[in-house]
């Protein structure tokens, strides 16, 4: 897999009155096509600060951010966001609320209809394509927004703590979905999570940042394939590693 999201040396400084708030600093990461790589640490770290640096929405202070080698300098349709909170349209159905983008990027109806057809069956939502916002529970509400932001195709799903308003067993159950949607996709993915439980679960790779000024303490390579028992030996040794160095960061997950 190549380099295809490279962060290279950013630091991020939040300006208010007279004071200024170092955010990260000095922070160099690559992300490889295809990959899923999460991204843990305390509150207030600055892991939404980098999810919002590649989506464009915030500009880094130093450093540059490069997606598929072309700088980031405002958000584009090749990267698609994620939230915890949904932001869905209550006036729409389902279906519409998947066709948000791809109306606003004139695709035609034909082509709108096969694609969001095609997400509807991925999120296992097709018996509820007519149903409006207000009739759908949390989990079914979140995986609308994970349809409608896979659906325009986005080279980049950035994704920030997607699942965290679940219950616990809703939360799994989107894990397991987010998975399947993986094995028929092609896309790459920055996840923000403050589980790690749901990080071993899902990536690639995980990348500790320390308190802030978030800096990178430690980026772990998760060896086994997908899908993964969470009770196994391997997998509750790695969590409680993980768990510790977070810890020595003043945070108890």
């Amino acid at each position: 897999m190549s380099e295809y999201i490279e962060l290279k040396n950013v630091r991020k400084v939040f300006k208010k009155d007279d004071r200024e708030t170092v955010a990260i600093d000095d922070i160099s990461l690559t992300v490889k096509k295809n990959e899923l790589v999460s991204i843990l640490g305390p509150s207030g770290c600055g892991k939404t600060t980098v999810l919002r640096m590649i989506a464009g929405l915030t500009e880094p202070t130093s450093g540059e951010v490069i997606v598929d080698n072309v700088k980031v300098t405002k958000p584009g349709s090749d990267r698609g966001m994620v939230f915890q909170d949904f932001a869905l349209f209550p006036w729409r159905s389902v279906r519409k609320n998947i066709e948000f983008g791809l109306e606003v990027n004139g695709i035609p109806k034909e082509q709108r209809t096969e694609r969001v057809d095609r997400y509807l069956g991925l999120v296992g939502l097709e018996k509820f394509a007519d149903a409006r916002v207000h009739e759908l529970s949390g989990g079914m509400k979140q995986r609308v927004g994970l349809a409608r932001a896979m659906v325009n195709n986005p080279k980049v799903v950035l994704m920030d703590e997607p699942f965290g308003a679940l219950d616990a067993q809703t939360r799994n159950i989107m894990q397991a979905g987010l998975i399947r949607i993986l094995e028929k996709t092609d896309q790459t993915i920055v996840f923000v999570t403050h589980s790690v439980d749901e990080a071993v679960f899902l990536s690639d790779r995980i990348v500790i940042l320390t308190k802030r000024p978030g800096t990178i303490k430690e980026i772990i390579d998760i060896p086994w394939p997908r899908p993964r028992d969470r009770a196994c030996p391997e997998f509750v040794a790695l969590r409680k590693r993980i768990l510790t160095e977070l810890e020595k960061e003043n945070v108890l997950q």
